[in-house]
């Protein structure tokens, strides 16, 4: 079967998003049963203080619409970041992690709607003979939302825009202390 040219478009525009030099992305195998369409790529970063944020970025297209989209295109973003415990500890940090993704959207200009998802915040710690910190802080950011055409750049660019900041890293331009070339 030959893809949909909103589909082939959509793809297109995200591949053509420039990001980040920190940003490392990977084109993975789609999830195969949510759509008859499916594209994803994984992303990494590590920020200033080697905090590591992982995330995973999937566009679902279906020809006929989904009622629950209302739309074809679904746009699907998981984003994990490490926390340092005392951010972790932070009874706001839900709000602050959703915010991360509505101000990235937003001042991406993406056209979008039906936006939904959940953050959650998760603390472990390790005893006896296993190796690894004694304990660890992340937050983990699930979101989707139906994009409005097949013209996905501004979708990309608030992805990656959400994982710099999940890590701390400064907006582009803008130099941290400390950071001097």
């Amino acid at each position: 079967m030959t893809e949909p040219e909103i589909f082939r478009r959509a793809v297109g525009t995200l591949k053509s998003v420039r990001h980040r030099p920190e940003i490392e992305l990977t084109e993975v195998r789609p999830p195969q049963r949510l759509a008859p369409w499916a594209y994803a790529l994984t992303a990494e970063v590590t920020g200033p203080s080697d905090e590591l944020s992982t995330g995973r970025l999937v566009l679902l297209h279906d020809p006929d619409g989904d009622e629950a989209w209302g739309g074809v295109l679904r746009v699907v973003a998981y984003v994990r970041v490490e926390l340092d415990h005392e951010l972790a500890s932070d009874p706001l940090l839900p709000e602050v992690g959703w915010s991360w993704l509505t101000e990235a959207l937003e001042q991406s200009g993406a056209r979008f709607t039906a936006l939904g998802g959940t953050v959650t915040q998760t603390s472990s710690a390790r005893f006896g003979d296993i190796a690894g910190p004694a304990r660890t802080d992340d937050l983990e950011l699930r979101a989707s939302w139906t994009a409005l055409d097949g013209e996905l750049a501004e979708h990309g660019t608030a992805f990656y825009e959400l994982m710099a900041t999940a890590v701390g890293l400064p907006p582009v331009g803008v130099t941290m202390f400390g950071q001097r070339s």
